[in-house]
C-alpha cells in the first residue's frame, strides 16, 4: 500500500521545486524575469526589518545582476511597517538608511499599509517620504500581482 501511495505521488513531487529553495533561487533559475517582483512582509517582529531589508537588499542585486531592470516592491503590513515611521529613525539609523538607498538608489518601491497604521493612530506624514503609504497593503499587492509580478513572501 505504501509503494502505491509514492507511485502516486511521485509525479507531484517530480514537478514541484526543489524543497529548500527559496523564491529568490527559483527566481534566479529561470530564464527569464517575470516583469517584476513584488516582496510581501508581514510579521509579528517589530525588529524584522532590522534584518530582513540587509538580506533583501543582498537578494535584489542579485535578481539584478542577472535580469538588469527588474521592477521591484517591497509591501509592509505587520507590526514591523512601524520601524519605518520618521519617528523610529533614530532608533534604526541603518535600516532607514538602507531602506532610503534601496528606494532612491535600486528604483525598489516600499510601501506599507495605511489602513494598518491607521488602526494604532500612525498617519501618512508620521513615515518618511522614500516610504510610500497605500491605502491598503493587500489592494496594493493585487495591483503588482496583475501587472504579472512574481510574489515573494516573507518572512
Amino acid at each position: 500500500m505504501k509503494f502505491l501511495r509514492l507511485l502516486l505521488i511521485l509525479p507531484l513531487l517530480l514537478t514541484c521545486p526543489l524543497a529548500g529553495a527559496s523564491a529568490f533561487e527559483r527566481l534566479l533559475a529561470g530564464r527569464e524575469a517575470p516583469p517584476g517582483v513584488v516582496i510581501e512582509i508581514i510579521s509579528s517582529d517589530r525588529e524584522v526589518l532590522r534584518t530582513l531589508l540587509p538580506e533583501l537588499a543582498e537578494e535584489i542585486g542579485k535578481l539584478r545582476e542577472k535580469f538588469p531592470g527588474i521592477p521591484v516592491a517591497i509591501v509592509s503590513h505587520g507590526p514591523e511597517q512601524f520601524l519605518m515611521t520618521t519617528s523610529a529613525a533614530a532608533n534604526a539609523p541603518e535600516t532607514h538608511r538602507l531602506l532610503q538607498s534601496l528606494v532612491d538608489n535600486e528604483a525598489v518601491d516600499f510601501h506599507v499599509c495605511g489602513t494598518h497604521a491607521g488602526w494604532f493612530d500612525v498617519m501618512p506624514e508620521d513615515f518618511p517620504d522614500y516610504v510610500d503609504v497605500a491605502p491598503a497593503a493587500p489592494a496594493q499587492i493585487a495591483q503588482y500581482e496583475e501587472l504579472g509580478y512574481e510574489l515573494i513572501v516573507l518572512p
